[in-house]
């Protein structure tokens, strides 16, 4: 006898509860994420196809890789809005190395792009943490920003030294994980750290942190994160909503 009240074995595929998505790199030619502009919009295609609505795309500015500036990320996002882009809502960022150029902006007061008002995503370096970041991070609030710490759970150094989040998050850092970390995309350790952030409550944004086709793919399959989203979207803590535009 055939059951019509089988149980599901997975839990569809649906980003729609987060809204936004803080963390991509949709731009075109501008860092190691979209190519071209015809890229860029079939990547966004298929996120809106996953319940995304809204995109703040954050391109790398890095000194080394991707030295961008305030007019390379503007011709990209004209770029994309004249490919077809221009009804999508879609909003330019940036991803902040805490490096020495990063110093310079600040030192020169420059604006920053930010995920909205002034909150900014920053990221450290996968081979170890800079020495002076609090410094850093300090100064970015002293400016009246609000830094945002890009993939936490993907800096593996920190997997011996579960402290330092702790420390993070007392002096004012918020965490914004990526969505393929809970899948084991980046490996085990990640996945350890993406769970040990969301034990202890330290999440407050998810991101695709998109940067090609490869990354598309394993979300339209990322069945194994439903639970995580669901879990932070009902407590009200994930601010992604907050990010309307």
């Amino acid at each position: 006898m055939i059951s019509f009240f089988k149980k599901r074995s997975h839990a569809a595929v649906d980003f729609s509860a987060i809204g936004t998505d803080m963390h991509s790199h949709l731009l075109p030619g501008i860092d190691d994420g979209a190519q071209d502009a015809a890229q860029s919009l079939e990547l966004i295609k298929g996120l809106r196809e996953l319940g995304f609505s809204r995109f703040v795309t954050t391109p790398h500015i890095m000194a080394d890789l991707y030295p961008n500036t305030a007019a390379t990320i503007e011709a990209a996002f004209q770029k994309l809005k004249q490919a077809g882009g221009a009804d999508i809502p879609v909003q330019p960022a940036a991803e902040y190395m805490l490096d020495e150029n990063f110093d310079k902006v600040l030192g020169e007061n420059q604006p920053l792009f930010c995920l909205r008002d002034k909150t900014v995503l920053v990221e450290f370096s996968f081979i170890t943490t800079a020495i002076n970041y609090k410094e850093r991070l300090f100064e970015l609030q002293i400016k009246g920003y609000q830094p945002v710490l890009a993939h936490p759970e993907r800096y593996l150094y920190f997997a011996e030294a579960r402290n330092i989040y702790h420390e993070l998050r007392s002096a004012g850092c918020q965490f914004a994980c990526n969505l393929l970390s809970f899948t084991g995309y980046y490996g085990k350790v990640s996945l350890e750290l993406a769970n040990f952030l969301l034990k202890n409550d330290c999440i407050d944004y998810l991101g695709t942190d998109l940067h090609h086709h490869r990354h598309l793919e394993s979300l339209q399959k990322a069945h194994a994160v439903m639970p995580v989203v669901h879990k932070l979207a009902d407590s009200g803590r994930l601010l992604n909503p907050r990010l309307a535009f």
